[in-house]
């Protein structure tokens, strides 16, 4: 397995130093720590976890997914990522004793070979080389059953607002310094993996279509209130594994 670059490690433990407390770091890595986490949950839902399934989530983080599943989800967890602390946060808020969380260093899903019915990604491959995503791809799809689907959120230069995380990327790159590594997929890139990995599309939504039902009004940060229907602002794809083999 490919070894995670560490940029995007030293740029989260950079964060870590400077928002030590737990509520403070949940606002810094990915933000909308409550309101997003549902909008996950609600999509995951969307497209078919059930509560007993068995999930892997890739790229864990602070925990937004794990405080949203409490009380629902029951099934088998597995939490990775590449920050041993934001590990340990997770584990706090875990509801079931069993759930698990790996810190990783590699490109590697620490479960057996068709053993998953869903492998998510949000905010994962946004930060890696395209070859990084493809073998997380790759591993998604060995241990996923047939029938089984990789969730990924993606940046696209197709949308607009996504521009703007691109030109703080070229400035950042215009005064020599590093940042945090921005990576934009294409759609068509995202076809050619599937196909060579044998893999269905099932679907691709645009960052800011509004599609997940949503179970109550969501406030956000900014003041928006998403009613019915929400986004998460990256774009989103889900793969299906087809093949036993």
């Amino acid at each position: 397995m490919r070894r995670i670059d560490g940029g995007y490690r030293r740029f989260l433990q950079r964060k870590l130093t400077l928002k030590p407390k737990l509520s403070e770091l949940r606002h810094a890595i990915g933000g909308e720590f409550n309101a997003f986490g549902i909008v996950e949950r609600e999509m995951l839902k969307f497209y078919g976890l059930q509560s007993t399934d068995r999930l892997v989530d890739v790229g864990c983080g602070a925990g937004r997914l794990v405080a949203a599943l409490a009380g629902w989800f029951t099934g088998s967890y597995l939490g990775t990522d590449v920050v041993g602390s934001l590990i340990a946060a997770c584990r706090e808020l875990a509801p079931l004793p069993e759930w698990k969380f790996v810190k990783v260093d590699t490109t590697t899903i620490p479960a057996a070979a068709q053993s998953v019915d869903i492998v998510c990604l949000f905010s994962v491959l946004t930060h890696l080389s395209h070859e990084d995503s493809y073998c997380y791809l790759e591993e998604a799809r060995r241990v996923l059953r047939v029938g089984g689907r990789i969730v990924f959120s993606f940046l696209e230069f197709r949308e607009k607002s996504h521009w703007r995380i691109f030109t703080e990327s070229v400035a950042i790159a215009k005064t020599r310094k590093t940042g945090t590594l921005n990576v934009f997929l294409s759609r068509e890139a995202i076809e050619a993996w599937a196909m060579r990995l044998r893999l269905r599309v099932v679907d691709i939504r645009d960052g800011r279509d509004p599609f997940v039902p949503l179970p109550h009004p969501i406030a956000l940060d900014s003041g928006i209130v998403m009613e019915e229907y929400g986004f998460l602002g990256q774009a989103i794809c889900v793969l299906e594994r087809t093949e036993p083999s």
